[in-house]
């Protein structure tokens, strides 16, 4: 796995072990895509925290929220996050914010900032993500994929802004081993699955292990402990919430995609006049 080495604000003694742990985000930070027999879901953090310690042995606190929004981090989870005083803080988000109308770059880079920032003054090493090209992964009409396209670019860089600045440990998911594998994702491949999430929870160990961060047991890859999806399952998901999703958030893409479509259409234009 490819980790771009960064000066890290704050850091943990070499080899300490953590205590705390604490989770910011949205649905994957859920853990949405890796359900429990019982119901719920599991999803990285779980995975990560028992990368760290025994059962009991490191506070957990999962903040994150469905459909939660990089504002919606600053604004209602980072209370909770600094009262829970973790030593690591993990955060995922951003992707909602690409699929809405009022996407703004500087405001969602801004709102990180300030999230990040407010961890590291307490000690906390925070660690966020950086995302991959979801064309890759689930099919979108030519238009709405290069709009969604443009907008993940521009979250990224607002993402990396903030790392470079603060210091934080992010996870590249475009380099990520696995990243691309159809079984690394759910049926609506925007979640990830099972695979997914353990994959996530094993990047995130190797930027700890990677900062001097103890991590003295090694997330499995073997899924296990999860609910088996059946076909049943995956049809409902397509009828009752991924074809309505698809239409609610194209909706809100279409005129970026126009403004997308009209730019390739002038280029194209103009290119023409000058050959």
């Amino acid at each position: 796995m490819i980790v771009e080495k960064l000066p890290a604000v704050s850091v943990l003694p070499v080899g300490r072990r953590v205590a705390s742990l604490a989770i910011l985000g949205d649905s994957t930070a859920v853990g949405l895509g890796d359900p429990l027999p019982a119901g719920g879901w599991r999803g990285f953090g779980p995975l990560l925290m028992a990368a760290l310690g025994t059962p009991g042995e490191v506070r957990y606190r999962n903040l994150s929220v469905l459909g939660a929004r990089m504002a919606d981090l600053r604004r209602r989870q980072l209370p909770g996050a600094l009262a829970a005083q973790p030593d690591v803080a993990v955060i995922v988000a951003g992707m909602n914010d690409t699929l809405r109308s009022d996407f703004d770059p500087v405001a969602m880079r801004q709102d990180l900032d300030v999230t990040v920032a407010a961890l590291q003054a307490t000690g906390t090493v925070v660690l966020t993500i950086r995302y991959h090209d979801h064309g890759q992964v689930f099919w979108l009409p030519g238009p709405l994929r290069r709009a969604l396209c443009h907008r993940v670019e521009q979250l990224n860089g607002a993402i990396d802004q903030v790392v470079a600045q603060r210091g934080a440990l992010c996870l590249d998911l475009h380099v990520m081993p696995g990243a691309y594998d159809s079984a690394a994702w759910s049926v609506d491949r925007l979640h990830p699955s099972e695979l997914g999430h353990r994959f996530l929870a094993c990047g995130f160990a190797e930027l700890l292990t990677g900062a001097g961060i103890a991590v003295p047991y090694p997330v499995d890859l073997v899924c296990g402990g999860g609910r088996q999806l059946t076909t049943a399952d995956h049809i409902g998901w397509l009828v009752f919430r991924g074809t309505p999703w698809l239409v609610r958030r194209g909706r809100d893409l279409i005129p970026h995609a126009a403004a997308v479509v009209a730019q390739d259409l002038f280029g194209r234009l103009r290119q023409q006049r000058v050959s």
